[in-house]
């Protein structure tokens, strides 16, 4: 059970087409496309990856921005389907990709845990059952009816990250959020996530923080420009990323 694999990415390659030239309104679009006139150029966002997690370890993808870094999170939360490849997955995923993400913006917040914890599987008996212990984590006590659309984007990052970790997940996928909270905040999630890989759980955490990534993590994933440039242990993989950061 302990080496049990959580997360297998097989040759795992994704690709977008890019429209190769500026298509002005919805008429030009469908006029082009029954004529078949329209261009796309192929864009790979990630190439040929391939690494496994197992149970319990706490990966970090680093790069800059653009590398391909949250595209290879959608795709291993099933968000995106790969081009080539497969990912296999054994166990439920609670995703973090982006603020905002599942909640509604003009409803209050009271609306949006409820909604946000019946899209994580969550029942409404679950959710009232927690609702106190979110609310004091997320420390919105003074905001809970007003509606999301008025939240700061902190204040929407730590609605979602309550949300997201009142259980303990197989696998936490975490990208970028925290670096729209303050210190303290950032501490206390930080702190959430270090207790919850003591109990079992997965990570993979995506932050331009190296620090952030050396300490949580014991694993990471280099990519740039949707290639992969190295995988291992934390330390070994990031002084290598900012040793070609120096250099520029």
């Amino acid at each position: 059970m302990e080496n049990e694999v959580v997360i297998d990415v097989r040759d795992v390659t994704i690709r977008f087409n890019m429209a190769s030239e500026k298509i002005d309104n919805l008429k030009e679009y469908f006029v082009k496309l029954v004529k078949r006139e329209l261009l796309f150029q192929e864009f790979l966002a990630v190439k040929n990856a391939s690494f496994l997690i197992r149970i319990g370890e706490a990966w970090g993808l680093i790069g800059s921005h653009g590398s391909g870094k949250s595209t290879l999170l959608k795709a291993i939360c099933g968000v995106l389907k790969p081009y080539k490849g497969e990912i296999i997955r054994n166990g439920n995923i609670s995703p973090l990709l982006e603020l905002g993400a599942g909640f509604d913006q003009n409803l209050t917040a009271r609306e949006n845990i409820f909604l946000n914890g019946t899209i994580l599987g969550h029942s409404m008996e679950y959710m009232r059952e927690h609702f106190d212990e979110i609310v004091e984590f997320a420390e919105l006590q003074d905001f809970l009816d007003a509606p999301i659309k008025n939240f700061s984007s902190g204040m929407r990052a730590r609605l979602g990250f309550a949300v997201a970790t009142i259980v303990d997940p197989d696998i936490l996928i975490v990208d970028e959020v925290l670096a729209v909270g303050d210190y303290a905040f950032q501490q206390k999630c930080l702190k959430r996530m270090a207790e919850m890989l003591s109990g079992g759980t997965t990570l993979l955490f995506v932050s331009h923080s190296i620090d952030q990534v050396k300490n949580l993590c014991d694993h990471a994933v280099w990519i740039n420009k949707g290639d992969i440039m190295k995988i291992g242990e934390v330390e070994e993989v990031c002084d290598a990323y900012m040793a070609t950061q120096q250099k520029k």
